[in-house]
């Protein structure tokens, strides 16, 4: 948690309680559905919690922006995302059951108001969002595939418009054929040795009606 409020100095009251909250409600949810690697769920807010928060260094979203996680698993970025950026709604999928079954528990523990859950394909959602984030659930090329028609046309953010992808290693094949791709390093914004060869990839898409 120290690690939280190092680098996200200007939480909350309520905000600090609920990241605070978060070790025992994915030890304990892990404990019934193995969501989360053993190895890793003592790493729990370096591996998965600041890795997901690395997005809010990139991009602070503003009040009734729309963000749709793809691939959540237990509800990563979109969880810890949604802490931080109360005012921004935040739609989590994933086609696995019990994964959901985890996230909306977590949230429902932490009564935030601003999350859904549910198992469904990327593919399958209906409507548009300001943002798609996900963390490196397939290539992008396939990713791009599932969801390009999913972005809404108006833009209010420096950033255009797309996905926010969480990605390590060598991403320039990749990313041959997006050349508007943009990549922004973690290890700038975070000082474990974790974050050395991770990610945010921002890739503006357009409108497409």
């Amino acid at each position: 948690m120290d690690e939280i409020l190092k680098y996200f100095p200007d939480l909350t009251d309520l905000q600090i309680e609920q990241f605070q909250k978060l070790d025992f409600l994915y030890h304990d949810w892990n404990e019934k559905i193995n969501v989360i690697s053993r190895k890793d769920i003592d790493s729990l807010y370096t591996k998965h919690i600041l890795h997901s928060l690395g997005i809010a260094k990139i991009m602070k979203f503003e009040p009734g922006t729309t963000v749709l996680d793809v691939g959540t698993g237990g509800g990563f970025p979109g969880i810890p995302l949604a802490i931080l950026f109360p005012e921004t709604r935040f739609y989590l999928i994933d086609v696995i059951a019990k994964k959901i079954k985890v996230v909306q528990g977590v949230a429902d523990a932490l009564e935030l108001k601003n999350v859904k859950a549910e198992q469904k394909r990327a593919e399958l959602v209906k409507g548009d969002f300001d943002f798609i984030v996900s963390r490196a659930v397939t290539n992008m090329p396939d990713f791009v595939s599932w969801i390009k028609d999913k972005i809404k046309k108006q833009h209010k953010h420096k950033l255009k418009n797309g996905i926010l992808y969480l990605k390590g290693g060598d991403l320039a094949e990749e990313l041959k054929d997006f050349p508007n791709a943009t990549l922004y390093n973690l290890a700038d914004h975070f000082e474990d040795e974790f974050f050395e060869t991770k990610k945010v990839v921002h890739l503006p898409l357009k409108f497409k009606p």
